[in-house]
């Protein structure tokens, strides 16, 4: 019966061994273009990819001393710590792709650290046999791993908060979908761990139950980060407008400051050049709003771009020293001044109708901006003639 159990956590170890390379290798062959925006997400790719690694490299220890007495224990507990450093690393990542500043390298390093110390001594003092200290470490172990679950928890909760605030901020359309994934990922990824530590008091048969489900976790982890790649430029662009636009200069790290100031003493030396082509834009935005094209939603900001005769980044950077705002909030003030004209002209047509023709996809984002801009609802403003109560 034992040599049994033993038997079926070994193939259900191996393959999570398997799935582990295979989902790590690839991660790693994933080219991500080297662009400035870019460093977090090749740097959160590659560290999932190595975590990964990390957990096959444990999978084929198990497995290679299978052949110790209470092997089944021994099982659980690596299990254990394939899950503390996947929570460690997985957490990392996201946070690290929502805001960098609050979970640092340094301290990602020192969290790792001491679960590969604490790892090693465990499994050390199991292979030798039960023994009080091993029965130390283990109590110890789970409550460091329990202790950096809730660490881990309050951090990621505070930067997806920040996260979303400065997704609604700068884009006028509903993105924060973008972002459900890795807030469910990471919800998936603390149940799995809590599921571990209920394993440690169940019989060792329920071992490879786990191994197969933790399996089933890396692959819905893994497609969901791959599928989120194609689409990464819409998050990053977002994060990125406050260190562009100088709005976060104070929140910096030496580093960063450093290479603003260097960004603006090179704007500063461009002088004239910059003022050409700031004109020029100028220009080309006053005959795209003559012509209305700031209706149409279906757009990407290279496109818009090209239609300018500029670049993005131009583009960006013209909204964020000229405008003092960025261009989808500039646009989205169009559509609604837009719409409060389409409201009253033709009061025949639905507000869906008018919120369409004058640009936006979506009926509750139409009037979620017109309310916000406005001051009242759009039937409203249509009722009252543009003349709601709340203003007078």
């Amino acid at each position: 019966m034992i040599g049994s159990l033993n038997s079926l956590i070994e193939i259900t170890f191996f393959a999570g061994m398997v799935c582990s390379i295979c989902f790590a290798m690839v991660l790693l062959l994933i080219n991500i273009p080297r662009t400035e925006y870019t460093a977090r997400l090749r740097i959160s790719k590659n560290l999932i990819a190595l975590c990964f690694l990390a957990c096959a490299t444990v999978f084929w220890f198990t497995i290679h001393n299978s052949g110790l007495p209470g092997f089944e224990r021994f099982a659980t507990m690596m299990m254990v710590v394939i899950t503390a450093v996947s929570v460690s690393a997985l957490t990392y990542s996201l946070i690290n792709l929502l805001d960098e500043n609050y979970y640092s390298m340094d301290g990602f390093k020192m969290t790792i650290g001491a679960i590969a110390i604490l790892s090693i001594v465990l499994a050390q003092l199991m292979i030798k046999g039960p023994s009080k200290a091993a029965n130390i470490v283990v109590i110890l172990y789970i409550i460091v791993h329990a202790v950096q679950c809730v660490v881990h928890t309050v951090l990621f909760l505070r930067t997806f908060k920040k996260s979303r605030e400065k997704l609604a901020n700068y884009y006028d359309e509903d993105e924060n979908h973008k972002l459900k994934w890795i807030h469910f990922c990471f919800w998936i990824m603390l149940l799995a761990d809590s599921f571990v530590l209920v394993y440690l008091l169940l019989p060792p048969r329920s071992t490879a139950i786990y191994a197969i489900w933790y399996c089933l976790f890396m692959l819905y982890f893994t497609s969901n980060y791959i599928s989120f790649l194609s689409s990464h430029k819409i998050m990053l662009d977002a994060f990125a407008h406050s260190a562009l636009s100088g709005e976060d200069l104070k929140k910096m790290p030496l580093r960063q400051k450093k290479i603003q100031e260097n960004r603006d003493k090179a704007l500063t030396q461009e002088g004239d050049a910059r003022d050409k082509e700031f004109a020029s834009l100028e220009k080309s935005i006053a005959r795209w709003v003559a012509e209305k094209r700031y209706r149409e939603y279906d757009k990407s900001r290279e496109q818009i771009a090209e239609e300018l005769n500029t670049t993005k980044e131009l583009l960006q950077l013209y909204f964020a020293l000229r405008v003092g705002v960025d261009f989808r909030t500039w646009r989205t003030n169009l559509r609604v001044e837009d719409a409060k004209q389409l409201l009253l002209e033709d009061k025949n047509s639905s507000v869906q109708v008018v919120a369409e023709i004058s640009g936006f996809s979506d009926r509750s984002n139409f009037h979620r901006q017109f309310t916000k801009i406005v001051g009242c609802s759009p039937k409203e403003w249509r009722e009252t003639d543009g003349h709601p109560v709340n203003q007078e």
